[in-house]
């Protein structure tokens, strides 16, 4: 019997945040870099979030964890509210064991300086073209929650990052 064999998987919560800005009226998503000592996906490109702590929201963990990860505070932010983009929870959407994500979004009307922090060896602004670049590695399922997001905050009229021109 393995040791897991008879007993619940543990389950793990998590936060992501989808922020889009506008940068000379394009269009840009925030990613970070995960870092290359990452134990999932080093080297790729991410969401920022992470782990909700044992007394927060996921909403609290999500701003936290991009203050971290990115240097963007959005509790600073007047114009800053939050939209729940889904919850995600496929089998195997992460390699080291069973997650559940709650996804925010933000659009903010600017692209603030970034910083990579913590377990991010970097952030930064992603046009719609280096989105669209087969080149880029994105960790877990993150694409398909910026694509959710970016239908979800954008109006039909106006062009997300991730639409397609």
């Amino acid at each position: 019997m393995t040791d897991t064999e008879g007993r619940e998987p543990t389950i793990r919560y998590t936060a992501d945040t989808v922020v889009f800005g506008t940068d000379e009226g394009q269009p840009r998503l925030l990613l970070v870099r995960r870092a290359d000592d990452c134990d999932a996906y080093p080297g790729c490109w991410a969401l920022p979030g992470g782990h909700v702590d044992r007394d927060e929201t996921a909403r609290d963990a999500a701003v936290r964890e991009l203050a971290e990860e990115t240097g963007l505070n959005l509790d600073l932010r007047e114009d800053a509210t939050l939209s729940l983009v889904g919850v995600y929870d496929q089998v195997g959407r992460d390699p080291r064991g069973r997650y559940v994500s709650a996804a925010y979004g933000i659009v903010l009307p600017d692209c603030p300086p970034v910083i990579g922090g913590d377990d991010a060896a970097e952030a930064r602004w992603f046009s719609g073209a280096e989105l669209r670049d087969a080149e880029l590695r994105w960790a877990f399922d993150h694409e398909r929650i910026a694509l959710d997001a970016d239908a979800l905050l954008h109006p039909p009229h106006v062009r997300g990052p991730l639409e397609a021109s």
